[in-house]
């Protein structure tokens, strides 16, 4: 499904990329939290979340040295085989680590543009993917836009794409904001919600 926020992104600058991607992954982080309390494996949620915040960290502090191809390491091995279960919810979970996956290969390699489309296009796609779940077939085009869901997750996009674009400059307090905004709905693509 294409987004016309996709050929808007052009307009910003690296660091509006990463924080774009760093929102739509901490949207994404509640479903990987329920995938993991689902199968027991608590820790590898912990892993997640803490590796989004060290993304988090290396947009807001000054000089911050992070290995981040370490990092990508430890994501990597808790990225779940869709082939180990025969349940839904190990999709969005597997979404939710490409997501930041892709994060994490922008900084260690660049690129930034191309990654934000990606991850964009991965969190639409997650939405389209529960809905077809639910309805149990594939979707058109014209049934997806017409979505409760689908329309809620362009917005936010749209959202955190115009307060971004209105930076002039690196802004940590709009990159936190928009974190801690995030983190206090606690609510993700698919309508996940953590409970705090």
């Amino acid at each position: 499904m294409r987004n016309p926020i996709q050929k808007r992104l052009e307009n910003l600058a690296t660091w509006q990329h990463l924080t774009f991607m760093a929102c739509l992954c901490e949207r994404m982080y509640p479903n990987y939290h329920l995938f993991c309390q689902i199968t027991e494996q608590p820790q590898n949620a912990k892993v997640y979340h803490n590796i989004l915040n060290l993304v988090w960290e290396y947009l807001t502090v000054k000089e911050v040295n992070i290995n981040f191809e370490n990092q990508l390491e430890k994501l990597e091995n808790i990225i779940p085989d869709v082939n180990d279960y025969d349940f839904y919810g190990v999709v969005p979970a597997l979404d939710a680590c490409e997501g930041l996956a892709e994060v994490l290969h922008t900084i260690i390699a660049g690129a930034s543009l191309e990654q934000a489309v990606k991850v964009s296009q991965l969190s639409l796609g997650t939405v389209a993917s529960y809905l077809e779940t639910e309805y149990d077939r594939t979707l058109s085009e014209v049934e997806l836009k017409e979505s409760d869901l689908i329309q809620q997750e362009l917005d936010v996009q749209w959202q955190l794409y115009r307060a971004l674009k209105e930076a002039k400059r690196h802004d940590v307090e709009l990159i936190s904001d928009l974190k801690n905004a995030l983190r206090e709905e606690a609510v993700s693509n698919i309508c996940i919600k953590i409970e705090q």
